[in-house]
This record gives structure tokens, sequence and C-alpha cells, in this order.
């Protein structure tokens, strides 16, 4: 590839990047003209995890991705957690003569990797992975030649991963509840909208269950407003661990819950409701002075096709519902 080419190569690239946010098309660009410019046996590019510094990879080019995809390479594990961890590239010429290479990924895939360069991806001070080439044909070209070129490239990939992340937080933000960190209204909103756009005749059954928590209008008076906040944050974990991982919680707003439950109907939501009285009602919550505070929570429940075939009807069953709890003794259930 000549001087002109690789020119070609970092403005596509860089238009690339202003031209979309998805990461993982950036990088496949990225390591597909990277693999022209410097010939190698493969080429792979792994994303460090923010909280272990564990490595695994994303994109591999030259090889079959599959026998990557199990891999996670720890952060004392080889050449590139090394080089993820310290910042620093490494050029190994003869791997046999390199205290630090670490034959796990030749162990699990049959490669037998002979040379290796590494650099980290590294925006901003922070590194968020590297670039990986094993078996280059011609190191000494590759040195004296081709690695400003390839700096350029991982510079690129690592705007691709920082943009990438911070995409994945306002999108977080704009679907979670501030403080207590549960899907908001708009997921829940948007999670029926997709649920009702499928086709009837092969849509699943659909339940939600509308909590309201007693009287806790009290609690706060009492205990003010910044504490009322942390015992309904501590009330949301509470309902949280009496859920399955494909059911859906929503901080609805104020001191109300959302249940949203595929695949259930109102039998099964009302049995899952009376298991979640039960755990809200006999948790103490800390306040200050150590003492605690008990509450109760008013439950509603409608379900689809059952008692609505839209999200607008089935949404109005669960609030009427949970309205008739409330009128009455509070503390109950009442289906649809």
């Amino acid at each position: 590839m000549t001087g002109k080419e690789e020119l070609l190569a970092c403005l596509e690239i860089g238009k690339l990047l202003t031209s979309t946010m998805n990461h993982k098309t950036i990088f496949e660009h990225i390591m597909k003209r990277g693999s022209e410019l410097i010939k190698a046996q493969h080429w792979s590019l792994l994303i460090k995890d923010d909280i272990t510094g564990q490595l695994k990879f994303e994109i591999v080019v030259g090889a079959d991705k599959t026998l990557f995809d199990s891999i996670v390479l720890r952060s004392d594990e080889g050449i590139a957690p090394y080089v993820a961890r310290t910042g620093i590239p490494m050029f190994v010429s003869d791997v046999s003569k390199e205290p630090l290479f670490n034959s796990k990924v030749d162990e699990k895939t049959g490669f037998s990797t002979h040379s290796i360069v590494c650099i980290p991806l590294e925006s901003h001070g922070k590194i968020s992975g590297v670039i990986e080439i094993i078996n280059i044909e011609d190191m000494e070209f590759f040195s004296e030649k081709k690695y400003p070129i390839l700096q350029i490239l991982a510079d690129y990939a690592a705007i691709a991963i920082e943009n990438s992340r911070y995409l994945s937080r306002i999108q977080n933000i704009c679907i979670t509840d501030e403080y207590t960190g549960l899907y908001n209204s708009r997921y829940m909103h948007d999670y029926l909208d997709r649920h009702f756009k499928e086709p009837e005749s092969s849509r699943k059954s659909i339940a939600v269950i509308f909590i309201d928590m007693d009287n806790f209008k009290s609690i706060v008076d009492t205990h003010g407003h910044l504490q009322g906040s942390e015992i309904l944050r501590q009330i949301g974990l509470t309902i949280k661990s009496g859920l399955s991982e494909n059911d859906i919680l929503i901080k609805y707003g104020g001191d109300e819950y959302i249940i949203i439950l595929p695949g259930r109907d109102n039998k099964g939501a009302f049995l899952l409701a009376q298991s979640i009285s039960l755990l809200v009602r006999s948790t103490p919550y800390p306040v200050d002075d150590g003492k605690t505070v008990q509450t109760t929570a008013s439950f509603g429940i409608a379900s689809s096709p059952e008692n609505a075939a839209d999200k607008k009807s089935l949404l109005i069953a669960a609030d009427n519902a949970l309205f008739k709890v409330k009128s009455a003794d509070k503390n109950g259930i009442v289906v649809a």
C-alpha cells in the first residue's frame, strides 16, 4: 500500500468516525484496512473491561472469530494484557525469547505464534484495549515504515471505543431513573410499544403489575425527602430480589413501581405480587439514629390478551385495579 493509499485509508476511517456511532462497523473497517496495509497471519482488536482489566476479543481478521469468543485474558496473562495495563507498545520478533508471552490463546485456537506486535488503544490518557498483530511477514519493514500508520489506526479505534461508551452512558441515562438505577417510564413505553407492534398471531402474553407504596407520605414527613428517596431505592432492590431475570422493574414516579412480566398471565402475576407484597412488608428499612421503618404496598394487575389488546388499554386496566385497592383497605392485590 502506497503513501497515498494510506492517506486515503485514514481519511475514510476519519469520515466514518463522524458519520456513524456503530463502533463495530468502525472497528471492522480499521482492522480490514490495517490487514491490507501490514501483511500478517491475523489481526485482533481486544477491548479492556474498565472494572476487571480483562481483555476480550472484539474483532479478529484472518482467523475464525468463534475460536476466540470464549477467551478472556486476565490483566497478568501475557503480552496484550501487559500493553493494556501499562500503555507500552511491544514488538516481539521471537516470542520464545519473551518472558511475558503466554501460550493460552495458541492452546485454545490451535495457532502457533512466532511474533507479536501489540499497541495500546489510548484516548485522553485512558487505555481501552489493544490491537494485536500476529506473525507479521516482514517485521523489519513494519518497524521502519509502517508503525506510524498503525498508530493512527489505533488512535481511531480508541476514539471509536470512547465514543461508543459515551453513547452507551447517554442511552442509559435516558432509560433509567437517576436515583434508583431502575428502568424509567420511557423504557417501559418503548418496551410495550415494541411488544404490541408484533403480529397478534405470534404475540406472547404479557402482564403488568402496578405497585404503589401505602402511606409513604408519612415516612417522608417524618424522616425527610432525602431519607424517603433512599428508602424508595431500597424498596426497589427488595422488589427486584423477588423477580426472575426476564421480569422488568420500572420506577414509575413518586412512590410507584411497575413490573412488566413477559410471557405471564394474570394468574402468574398474582402469585408474584403475593410474594413481592410479603417481601416488602417484612423488610425493615434503616432511617436515622439506627431505627428502621416498615411499609406495605398495593398492587393492581392486568394482562394482555386477557384484559387488553393494546398498550394504553393494558396500562389503564392495571391502574384501575390499583385504584380499587387504594380506595379500599390498601395493602392488597386486585386483578383487572
